[in-house]
């Protein structure tokens, strides 16, 4: 048990669903905008200058989607723990993650002793 108040968790999910839908339909627009780029390529003569920016634009764009993709998969992950009764409770070590971390970042899957050790290990 997380031991956070019934009104807390309402209000972190309720954070939770408007990022997972603010990210799905960011998806959705960045997947539109790089369709719409290609066919004007096609539709147009380019110099090789041109191809080029529109090259790296949709490099660009899809490094952005990828991240946003990974961090969908992360509010997915944390949702899900609401669903299963953990959510608020530290993937490593089981313990309360703490309301400020949440209040911070709701999606934390790990406590603060245990995000720190993390990236002291990852250094």
């Amino acid at each position: 048990m997380n031991g956070l108040p019934q009104d807390q968790l309402q209000r972190l999910q309720g954070v939770l669903e408007q990022r997972k839908l603010a990210l799905l339909e960011q998806i959705e627009n960045e997947a539109a905008e790089a369709d719409a780029r290609a066919s004007l390529l096609n539709e147009i003569e380019a110099s090789p200058a041109d191809n080029a920016s529109v090259r790296t634009l949709n490099a660009l764009v899809s490094e952005a989607a990828e991240h946003n993709l990974a961090q969908l998969a992360i509010i997915r992950h944390a949702l899900a723990k609401f669903a299963d009764g953990s959510y608020g409770l530290c993937d490593n070590c089981g313990e309360a993650i703490g309301l400020s971390r949440l209040n911070a970042r709701p999606e934390a899957r790990l406590c603060i002793d245990c995000q720190t050790r993390l990236e002291k290990a990852q250094r």
